[in-house]
């Protein structure tokens, strides 16, 4: 049995989860033993967003407290650990470095390995957390605040960009929509709870079209909800909250499930794994397993708690790399754009330490 403890910094949630899997390789079966999160949504919802330097400071404050929860909540010590894992990119720099300095401390005092995680295959690996029997290959749906993206999982640790966003993505959309309408922070629980109220065929909406099939563009949508919302208050009409909130909802997430079941289908795959924040949304879940049931296609959507920034999910994508023999060295930094195809870069050669500094490309890391 292999322990690892996971830390997750990279954006405006302070998380620390210790998991578990056997050490059998390739039956892969992460098991939660803790998971603790501190968020921070109070602190930055006066300002209408995540403030950067805010976020990295309250990190530094709260995750010794965390840390601390996690370990108790698992009923182990440090010793107990075999390996500590951290997410370092992408995400928010400071943010990022207070995550990856504190992992490095506790790496060199307890002389475990440490493996770097990027933050988007994390969200991918929630996936395995909520399905013991999930395997690749399949088609991974990653909305959240920062991505969305179609991501082919051809095997572990092995992806290939299918689709992303050409400018806003979907979690953006629906802070920027929710600030529109006079919502609170984060836009998206907002939206999804007025939309309950409100008549989603009263507004039609423009879905974005592009040349690409997998791609996605929110902006037009933005905009569109923008002008309707100026021109019911130059009529001086009262604005229908609930009915903007459902068509948009509506609209976004109806293109989210068609651009993922196309590209499922066309990969030939039977599987479609949805994550990240906005996988949280009602409608979209609702939507996609409704698709799923009509196109014979496997749905596998985490629960909330695992589709939003957490460390279990890093925990486990670092559990993987550590039983394919993937460490990372001590010089392991962090990066604020970092794509998934460039995973290989956060790895060292062998699992017996540290691994080795990788050069050229690979270096922008370290």
């Amino acid at each position: 049995m292999l322990r690892l403890l996971a830390i997750e910094t990279s954006c405006d949630e302070t998380a620390v989860a210790v998991v578990e899997a056997d050490a059998a390789w390739p039956t892969f079966a992460p098991r939660q033993l803790s998971s603790v999160v501190a968020s921070q949504i109070d602190l930055h919802a006066a300002y209408g967003g995540v403030v950067p330097e805010v976020a990295a400071r309250r990190h530094v404050e709260t995750l010794p407290f965390v840390l601390e929860s996690a370990l108790q909540q698992a009923g182990l010590g440090m010793a107990e650990v075999d390996a500590v894992a951290v997410t370092c990119a992408p995400g928010l720099v400071g943010s990022l470095l207070v995550g990856l300095m504190a992992a490095k401390t506790l790496a060199l005092l307890y002389n475990k390995p440490l493996i770097g995680v990027h933050h988007l295959e994390g969200h991918l690996f929630s996936g395995f957390l909520a399905a013991a029997d999930l395997r690749p290959p399949c088609l991974g749906l990653l909305v959240s605040g920062g991505h969305t993206s179609l991501i082919w999982m051809k095997d572990y640790g092995e992806y290939q960009t299918m689709g992303r966003t050409r400018d806003d993505a979907a979690g953006e959309a629906f802070d920027k929509v929710a600030r529109l309408l006079g919502l609170g922070y984060p836009g998206g629980p907002q939206i999804d709870r007025w939309a309950q109220q409100g008549d989603p065929d009263r507004f039609p909406l423009p879905e974005g079209k592009l040349d690409h099939p997998y791609d996605t563009s929110f902006s037009g949508l933005k905009t569109a909800v923008l002008r309707l919302v100026q021109q019911l208050q130059q009529e001086g009409q009262e604005l229908p909250v609930a009915d903007i909130a459902a068509s948009f909802q509506a609209c976004l997430t109806r293109v989210l499930t068609e651009k993922a079941v196309a590209c499922a289908e066309a990969l030939g795959l039977s599987t479609l794994l949805v994550t990240g924040g906005v996988a949280a949304n009602r409608e979209l879940r609702a939507r996609l397993l409704e698709a799923g049931r009509q196109k014979g296609l496997r749905v596998v959507i985490p629960p909330p708690n695992l589709c939003t920034d957490n460390a279990a999910m890093i925990g486990a994508a670092g559990l993987c790399h550590w039983l394919r023999g993937e460490t990372s060295p001590l010089e392991l930094g962090v990066a604020s754009r970092l794509t998934l195809e460039e995973i290989p870069a956060l790895y060292g050669q062998g699992s017996g330490g540290c691994g080795q500094a990788p050069t050229g490309a690979a270096a922008a890391v370290f």
